[in-house]
């Protein structure tokens, strides 16, 4: 790590938004329902790094990644009509 430029490790709602792709408003709605971690600054929120990269699934192991991959393959293979039946319905 450099020292002269320190790793951030806490981030504004406007920074996550726009790490996240999505809107601040989203961002403040995800902290209310309790499935983005934050500290309360004031009238402000921060946001950890662990915290972001928990919910972008950064933090998810080698192996816990390919769990998932495994299940979604099998799902596909067994319920292949069903979800394109799914994707027809408007």
């Amino acid at each position: 790590m450099n020292m002269d430029t320190p790793q951030k490790i806490f981030f504004s709602t406007t920074e996550v938004a726009k790490i996240l792709k999505i809107s601040p408003v989203a961002v403040l709605k995800k902290i209310k329902t309790g499935r983005l971690k934050a500290r309360k600054v004031g009238r402000n929120y921060i946001i950890a790094k662990e915290d972001i990269e928990f919910l972008v699934g950064s933090a998810l192991s080698p192996e816990q990644k390919q769990e998932i991959e495994n299940i979604v393959k099998k799902a596909v293979a067994q319920y292949k009509v069903a979800f394109h039946r799914l994707g027809k319905e408007e």
